[in-house]
C-alpha cells in the first residue's frame, strides 16, 4: 500500500499533467481527489465524503457575494456605464503623452471597482478604448498591451471575486482583503500610466497626446464617472463603516447600478433593455457556475491532501530550511509566474494555497499581506504567454490585433506589475493601512 504522503506527490504530479493536457482544473481536481479520498478512506466513505463537500463547502453565505460582485460589471456595461467613464478619462489625461493609452488605465481601474472580473473588462474596453486610440494613430501594441494590462486592475480592485475566494479558503476577513486591494489598485493604475508616459516622452510615435480639450469640456464631461465614484463610496464606506457587511456590498452595488440604468432608460431613452438585463443575468448565472465548480473540484482535492499531511509536509520543510525566509518568499513567487502561464487564476489559487499557504503562516508572513500580493501575481499569469487570458480575450474581440502583437504589447506593463510587486513587499504598510485601521467588528 502507498503511503498517504506518497500519495500526495503522487496526486499533485496527475492533476498538473491533466491540467496541461487541457482538462479542465475543476475537473481533475475533483477526479483526482475523490479517488485519493476512496483510497485513503474506502470506496463508499470517500465517495460519500467528496458528495458531501459539494455542499457543505460552497454554502457559505460568503460566497453569495461572488455572483453579486460578477453582475455589477454586467450591468454597468449594459448601463453604458463604460463610455462615460472613458470619456471623462479621456477629457482629464488626454493631453499627456499617449494620454489616450493613460485614460484607459484610469477608465479600466474606474471599471473594476464596479467589475470583478478582469477578463469582461478587458473585453469591455478593447470595444470602448482600441477604436479610439486606433483612431489617433497610436500603435497597435500599446492599444492592445493597456487594455489586456488594464482588465488585470479588476482581479485587486474590489469587488474581486479572487480576493473572496481566497479569504474564503485561508480563512480570512472578506472585508479586510476588499479594503486592502483598493491602494495597491491604485498604485497598480499610477505604475501602469508611468509607464506609458514614460515611453511615450521618449517614442512620441506610440502615442500622441489629444490637444485643444477645454476646461468647459472636461467639467462637462466629469459626470460620466459618477456613477461608478458612487458605487465605489458604497464599497468601501460601506465596509470601513460597518454599515454593510462585505457579503451586503454586493448587492447593495447591484441594485444601485440597477437603479441608475434604469434612471437613465426614462431620462434619455438610451442604455440597457429588457433583452440587456436577461444577457447580464445569463452571463452572471455562466460565470458564476464555472467558478463553483472549480471550487467543488479543488476543495474535493483540498480535503484528500489534508488526510495525506503534505500541506504540514511541506510547512515543516520549509521551516527547517537555513535560508532567509524573504529569500524563500521570492522563490514562491517564482513558481507562481511560471504557474500563472498555464493555468488560470482561479485554478491557481485553489490549487496551490493548501500547500504554500501553510509554509506562509510558518515563516511569519501577514495573510492579508500576502493575498494581495498572490493576486498581483495572478494579474501577471492574466497576460504572460502561452495562456495569457486576457490577450486572447482582447484578440477574440480585435481579430485585426494579431495575437502576437497582443503579447508584444503587454511587456511593459509585466515590468510595471513586477515594479509594484517589489514596491509593496518593501512596504507592506501600504497594503495593512485600510484594514490595521478598520474596527475589529467590522471585518466580516
Amino acid at each position: 500500500m502507498i503511503d498517504p504522503f506518497d500519495a500526495g506527490l503522487i496526486s499533485v504530479a496527475v492533476t498538473i499533467t491533466l491540467v496541461l493536457l487541457g482538462v479542465r482544473i475543476g475537473y481533475a481536481s475533483g477526479v483526482v481527489g475523490m479517488l485519493g479520498l476512496a483510497y485513503l478512506r474506502g470506496w463508499e466513505p470517500g465517495t460519500g465524503l467528496a458528495g458531501a463537500l459539494a455542499y457543505s463547502e460552497v454554502s457559505h453565505y460568503s460566497l453569495s457575494v461572488l455572483p453579486m460582485f460578477i453582475l455589477i460589471g454586467y450591468l454597468a456595461f449594459f448601463a453604458g456605464l463604460t463610455q462615460g467613464a472613458f470619456a471623462a478619462a479621456r477629457a482629464w489625461f488626454g493631453w499627456l503623452p499617449g494620454g489616450l493609452a493613460v485614460a484607459t488605465v484610469f477608465a479600466t481601474a474606474g471599471f473594476a471597482a464596479v467589475s470583478g472580473a478582469s477578463t469582461a473588462t478587458a473585453a469591455v474596453f478593447s470595444r470602448v478604448a482600441i477604436p479610439e486610440m486606433l483612431k489617433y494613430g497610436y500603435d497597435k501594441r500599446l492599444a492592445a498591451g493597456v487594455v489586456a494590462a488594464g482588465g488585470t486592475l479588476a482581479s485587486l480592485i474590489p469587488p474581486s471575486a479572487i480576493l473572496v475566494i481566497y479569504a474564503i479558503i485561508v480563512e480570512q476577513s472578506v472585508g479586510a482583503l476588499l479594503l486592502a486591494g483598493f491602494i495597491p489598485g491604485g498604485i497598480s493604475a499610477l505604475v501602469y500610466a508611468g509607464v506609458i508616459v514614460f515611453r511615450c516622452k521618449m517614442w512620441p510615435q506610440l502615442g500622441a497626446p489629444i490637444r485643444g480639450t477645454t476646461w468647459n469640456e472636461r467639467i462637462r464631461a466629469t459626470p460620466g464617472a459618477f456613477p461608478i465614484i458612487i458605487v465605489v463610496a458604497i464599497i468601501l464606506g460601506g465596509i470601513y463603516s460597518g454599515w454593510i457587511t462585505p457579503t451586503e456590498t454586493g448587492a447593495a452595488g447591484a441594485a444601485v447600478i440597477f437603479l441608475m440604468a434604469l434612471m437613465r432608460k426614462v431620462r434619455t431613452g438610451t442604455g440597457m433593455t429588457r433583452d440587456d438585463l436577461g444577457e447580464a443575468l445569463m452571463e452572471t448565472s455562466k460565470i458564476t457556475v464555472m467558478i463553483f465548480t472549480i471550487i467543488w473540484g479543488v476543495l474535493i482535492y483540498v480535503r484528500f491532501l489534508g488526510f495525506t499531511g503534505l500541506p504540514d509536509h511541506f510547512a515543516q520543510w520549509i521551516s527547517s530550511l537555513e535560508i532567509h525566509r524573504m529569500f524563500i518568499f521570492l522563490m514562491i513567487l517564482g513558481v507562481y509566474i511560471i504557474l500563472g502561464m498555464f493555468i488560470d487564476g482561479i485554478g491557481m489559487l485553489l490549487l496551490t494555497l493548501p500547500v504554500v499557504y501553510p509554509a506562509i503562516v510558518v515563516l511569519g508572513f501577514n495573510p492579508i499581506w500576502f493575498g494581495i500580493i498572490l493576486v498581483k501575481m495572478i494579474e501577471i499569469g492574466l497576460v504572460t504567454p502561452p495562456i495569457g487570458l486576457n490577450c486572447f480575450v482582447v484578440n477574440g474581440v480585435r481579430p485585426d490585433i494579431p495575437l502576437s502583437e497582443v503579447f508584444k504589447g503587454i511587456w511593459p506593463f509585466v515590468l510595471a506589475d513586477l515594479i509594484t510587486v517589489g514596491f509593496l513587499i518593501a512596504f507592506p504598510g501600504i497594503v495593512l493601512y485600510l484594514p490595521e485601521t478598520m474596527m475589529p467588528s467590522n471585518l466580516g
